[in-house]
C-alpha cells in the first residue's frame, strides 16, 4: 500500500492527557521526582496514544531521546501530555511533553521532552499480520515543529539500531558471582 492510499488521522486523535500528583513515595534521594518515575509515566500515557491512532496493540521499541529539563517536586503535580508525531510502515514516534505545575503557587514549568518509538503487532483482536498504521497530519504550530523532524530522527533511529544490534554480538552473557 502507497502512502498515497494510506488512511491519514490528526495528531489531536491521538493526544492523551494524563496528570498526577508526586506523593514522597514518588521521590528520589535528591527529594524530586525519581525519573523512573516518570519514564513509567510517559510510557502508560504514550501507550494510549498509539492505541488510539493504530486502532490496534502495540509494543514500546525504544525511548529514543528524553530530557530531564526541570525537576519536579514533592507536592508538585506532572502533567503528560502525548501524540503520534510520526508513523512508518507499523512504527509510530510518540512525542511527550511533561509539565511540572508548583500547586499551591500555580507555577507551571515544562520539565522535560521525550520521543519514543512503538511498533504495531498482531494481537488477539486484530490478528493479521498484512497492515500498516495511518499516516500523521500536524494542524497546530508546535505539532508541525514537532512532526517536521520526525524523517530526520528517523533515520538517526534506524542507524542507532544498527549499531545496536551489532554492538549487542559482542556483550557478554556471562555474569560473575562475586
Amino acid at each position: 500500500m502507497s502512502n498515497t492510499e494510506r488512511s491519514v488521522k490528526f495528531c489531536r486523535e491521538s493526544r492523551v492527557i494524563q496528570t498526577h500528583r508526586v506523593f514522597p513515595t514518588d521521590l528520589n534521594s535528591h527529594g524530586t521526582l525519581f525519573g523512573g518515575k516518570l519514564m513509567s509515566l510517559i510510557d502508560d500515557t504514550a501507550s494510549i496514544s498509539i492505541t488510539r491512532h493504530a486502532r490496534r496493540n502495540a509494543v514500546t521499541a525504544s525511548t529514543d531521546r528524553l530530557d530531564f529539563l526541570h525537576p519536579i517536586g514533592e507536592n508538585h503535580s506532572v502533567c503528560v501530555e502525548t501524540f503520534v508525531s510520526g508513523a512508518g510502515r507499523k512504527s509510530m514516534e510518540i512525542f511527550a511533553k511533561i509539565i511540572g505545575e508548583n500547586l499551591v503557587t500555580g507555577e507551571r514549568y515544562l520539565a522535560g521532552t521525550c520521543f519514543m518509538t512503538f511498533v504495531a503487532v498482531p494481537s488477539v483482536e486484530k490478528p493479521e499480520t498484512d497492515f500498516t498504521v495511518p499516516l500523521v497530519q500536524p494542524e497546530t504550530e508546535e505539532e508541525i515543529m514537532v512532526a517536521s523532524g520526525y524523517e530526520e530522527r528517523r533515520r538517526r533511529g534506524l542507524q542507532e539500531l544498527a549499531f545496536h544490534e551489532e554492538f549487542s554480538k559482542a556483550v557478554s552473557l556471562d555474569v560473575p558471582w562475586y
